[in-house]
């Protein structure tokens, strides 16, 4: 492994920073979009039953908040009326709408990071291609023909080309794998919030 860096030149040090980072986002990712983290079981059925034998006390909600961001999104209602019970059902609404847009920002979080990854490690690859085209046309002049100059630069060339693939082919397919995982999750919340919403309208009709 040493050798290969060495025979990749400078160009390499940058993609090698980039793998590092886009693996630790993506063990980070996989670690913190588990299904059990953010929808854990049954935790609608915890909140309707809470809701159906008057309103819930505060140990209860918090108990709510603290049972994974869709129970963060859910307690976030109960909030809304445990601070004003005249509140109206759009102001419930909104308040789980304004928790569901902060959930979303918590899910969709280092996934740019991920994506601009996935976009610049190519690109890196290319500069590293430039650079040993570089050394091989400095190397090979009709006075001077240095062969393992010409070889370094080649060397250079082809390494940095197919780390920047190496890194950019695993980043872009997490990345867009993150991307459907997150969007799943925002569509069962958007569902779950709007039942619990109207559930709530109804228990105060």
């Amino acid at each position: 492994m040493l050798s290969i860096i060495q025979a990749a030149g400078w160009p390499i040090w940058p993609l090698i920073v980039c793998s590092i980072l886009a693996l630790a986002l993506i063990v980070e990712r996989l670690f913190q979009l588990q299904t059990n983290k953010i929808m854990p079981a049954k935790v609608m059925e915890q909140a309707l039953d809470a809701t159906r034998r008057g309103f819930p006390t505060e140990d209860v909600i918090t108990r709510l908040e603290n049972t994974g961001v869709m129970g963060t999104v859910l307690a976030s209602g109960l909030r809304s009326l445990q601070k004003n019970p005249q509140a109206t059902n759009e102001d419930v609404h909104a308040s789980m709408e304004m928790a569901g847009r902060i959930a979303a920002q918590q899910l969709e979080r280092y996934l740019p990071a991920l994506a601009t990854i996935a976009s610049a490690a190519p690109l890196l690859g290319l500069l590293g291609t430039v650079v040993g085209m570089i050394e091989i046309f400095g190397a090979h002049t009709a006075a001077n023909n240095q062969p393992a100059q010409l070889a370094h630069g080649i060397s250079v060339a082809l390494y940095n080309t197919a780390l920047g693939l190496i890194v950019a082919i695993p980043a872009l397919m997490f990345w867009r794998y993150f991307r459907a995982v997150v969007d799943g999750h925002l569509l069962a919340m958007e569902v779950a919030a709007e039942r619990f919403a109207r559930h709530l309208a109804h228990l105060r009709d």
